[in-house]
C-alpha cells in the first residue's frame, strides 16, 4: 500500500517494513500515519514493504528487525525500529524535531 500526498522532490520517502498483519506491525503503521498528518502535512510517502510477500526487499536496505521505518528522502537514510509509538523519538529519528 501506498500514501502519496505531495509532489516527490518535496516529500519525505518512508518505507515501513512490516511482516503480515501482526499488532506491532498494525500499530506501527497507525502510528506512523498519524505522525505524518499531524507534523508532515501533506508532505509526505509511505510505502508499506511486507516481508512475508517479499523477503529479498530486506537486503536493499538492510533490515534486522520488524517493524522498521527507513526515511529515504530527504538524505540521509534513518532507521527507526519498532512500533513508532514514541512520538518523541519517530519525531527526532525523522529530524523533524532536535534533540534535547
Amino acid at each position: 500500500m501506498t500514501t502519496l500526498l505531495a509532489k516527490p522532490e518535496e516529500a519525505y520517502l518512508l518505507r515501513l517494513y512490516v511482516a503480515g498483519q501482526s499488532p506491532k506491525c498494525i500499530t506501527a503503521f497507525v502510528n506512523l500515519k498519524k505522525i505524518c498528518e499531524e507534523h508532515l502535512a501533506e508532505k509526505y510517502q509511505i510505502e508499506v514493504i511486507d516481508l512475508l510477500e517479499n523477503p529479498k526487499l530486506a537486503g536493499g536496505d538492510q533490515i534486522l528487525a520488524i517493524p522498521t521505518l527507513v526515511r529515504r528522502l530527504p538524505e540521509p537514510v534513518r532507521k527507526i525500529i519498532g512500533d513508532l509509538s514514541n512520538t518523541e523519538r519517530v519525531l527526532v529519528g525523522l529530524d523533524l524535531k532536535r534533540r534535547k
